[in-house]
């Protein structure tokens, strides 16, 4: 089975057959073991293992704490990811993040780390089509990260800017 998991704004495909684990086509060793008797849960990969305590978000989406870190996560396997793809607008896919909604050219970037957004505020124009659609802030927030520069192409999905 294929998974597309996002963290920090970067996706990662990890496919599951068996006991075989690839994550990015490159094959590892990996495991995901309860601890029984507590809310953890055991990942071991490649032989380096850590407790990591997962709460579900729902619609994909999850937050791990690692090592005292708070991290969210989507997940999301291909039926579901493709059902998304066909309805998906310019909203966020989870964890505040903001992807393509159609391939295109970035005409301008509105936004910069580290600032304070409102709800609907502009974040970048994309143009597809000889159109310019500006795509906004779906919820207040704070620009953690602006992954893309104008005048750089983007497929649909990619990930544009990351919100807090």
């Amino acid at each position: 089975m294929k998974y597309f998991v996002v963290v920090r704004g970067r996706e990662f495909t990890v496919e599951l057959d068996g006991e075989q684990v690839q994550i990015d086509g490159q094959r590892v060793q990996a495991s995901l073991r309860l601890r029984p008797g507590t809310p953890l849960r055991q990942l071991t990969v490649d032989g380096r293992s850590m407790d990591v305590a997962l709460q579900a978000r729902g619609r994909g989406r999850w937050v791990a704490d690692v090592r005292g870190e708070h991290v969210e996560l989507e997940v999301l396997d291909e039926r579901t990811r493709h059902l998304r793809s066909l309805t998906a607008a310019a909203r966020p896919a989870g964890g505040g993040i903001i992807r393509a909604p159609m391939p295109g050219l970035v005409a301008k970037v509105l936004v910069a780390p580290g600032a304070a957004l409102a709800a609907g505020a502009g974040v970048l124009v994309l143009e597809a089509m000889k159109m310019e659609n500006e795509l906004r802030a779906p919820a207040p927030g704070v620009v953690a990260a602006v992954r893309v520069a104008a005048g750089q192409t983007v497929e649909k999905g990619q990930v544009l800017v990351e919100l807090e």
